[in-house]
Parts: C-alpha cells; structure tokens; sequence
C-alpha cells in the first residue's frame, strides 16, 4: 500500500514550487525583501524534503517534518511582509496603477491559501505518516472533521484525507473567511484558520476593494 493514493507527497511539494515560483513575480513597489530570498530558503528547505520522499511518504524522520513547519512558518511570515507592504504602498496614497495592487493580492491570497493547505495537512492527526495506515501508527484524534467523518456513506469506508481535501479547506477557508464543510476540532487548527481568514480579509477587502476602484 506504499502507493496509496493517501501518502503521495508530490502534490504538496508541487503546491510549494508554484508558490515559490509565484514570488518571483511579486510587483517592485510590495517588495520589502530581495526577490530572490523566499524562493531560494524555500528550495533550501525543499531539496531535502523532495530527495528523501519524491512521490510518495516512504521515510519517516522527525527533522524532515520540522523543516516542512519551518518553510510553513517562512511562507506565511513573508507573505505577510508582502501583505504589509501591500497596505503601506495604499495607504501613502501611491496606489495609482490599480493592476500592480489586483497582480499582488492575487499573489498573496493564493500564497496564503498554498501555505495554509500545506499547513493543515501536516497537522491534522499528526501529520499524514500518522494518518497512513500502511505505516500503522497509533491513531491521534482528527483535528479536522470531514464529511466522509461523520456518516456511513456507501462507498467511501475508510476513507482518509489526500492533500487535495485540505487544499479544498483552505480555498473555502481564505473565500468564506470561516470553515465550511470541514469542521474545525482543535484549538491549533482554529488559530490557524483565523490566522488565514485575517490575511485574506485584509487581502480581499482592504486591498482588492481599493483595486477596483482604481481601476
């Protein structure tokens, strides 16, 4: 069961390349760091991560779990920074080019959901080594409870959370600024969660809102 679909790691590190790539093209005027700084610690971070486990969750060392948290924790600190510098740039009332203000909230909203998926899928129930069965771990308690949780549904017997269901919680999470289907259990995942409806409220109805009427 090494294969199974639940313990593929590549799409959460593809998700983190694309979000790396997407600093890249960050506008000039929210730039409070050296462009290269994020992409290059997040590949620093990365390497290991993608060299020991490509495809799918085979070993199982602490450290690599830690650097994953710590490229979290880089991410949203420095997307925050950009959110920051965001809101300096509108409120000193330079904000005249209203597609650098949509380019760069587009930017920061899909960074922040990328981190946060990341995030939630390394957290719930210990990380998805824990979750796997095939590695047979005792089981922690879910800190996220999905629908497929909660009832007896034909079909889906036994069914655990890919990294595309926890994408999907963040993309509700970062457009509804509140849990929808999944609910929130435990405490580190509800401060999570208002520390990613905080970012995109302010990235959607500070500055998104301030975009269009510029443009």
């Amino acid at each position: 069961m090494v294969g199974s679909k639940h313990t593929r790691r590549w799409p959460a590190s593809l998700a983190v390349v694309a979000v790396l790539v997407l600093q890249l093209i960050v506008p000039a005027e929210v730039l409070a760091l050296p462009r290269w700084v994020l992409p290059a610690l997040g590949a620093a971070m990365l390497v290991p991560l993608v060299w020991t486990n490509p495809f799918h969750l085979r070993r199982d060392e602490p450290w690599l779990r830690w650097i994953e948290l710590v490229l979290l924790a880089v991410l949203v600190a420095v997307n925050a920074v950009y959110l920051t510098g965001l809101i300096v740039y509108l409120t000193n009332g330079e904000a005249s080019d209203g597609a650098v203000l949509v380019k760069a909230a587009l930017l920061i909203w899909v960074t922040n959901v990328v981190a946060f998926a990341v995030g939630y899928w390394e957290i719930d129930r210990g990380g998805p080594f824990a979750r796997a069965p095939e590695h047979d771990r005792p089981a922690e308690r879910p800190d996220l409870l999905f629908p497929q949780m909660t009832a007896d549904i034909p079909g889906w017997s036994g069914w655990l959370p890919g990294f595309t269901d926890y994408l999907f919680v963040a993309f509700t999470t970062g457009t509804a600024f509140s849990p929808t289907d999944t609910m929130p259990l435990s405490a580190r995942v509800k401060t999570l969660m208002a520390i990613q409806s905080g970012i995109s409220l302010l990235t959607i109805a500070v500055v998104a809102a301030r975009a269009v009427n510029v443009l």
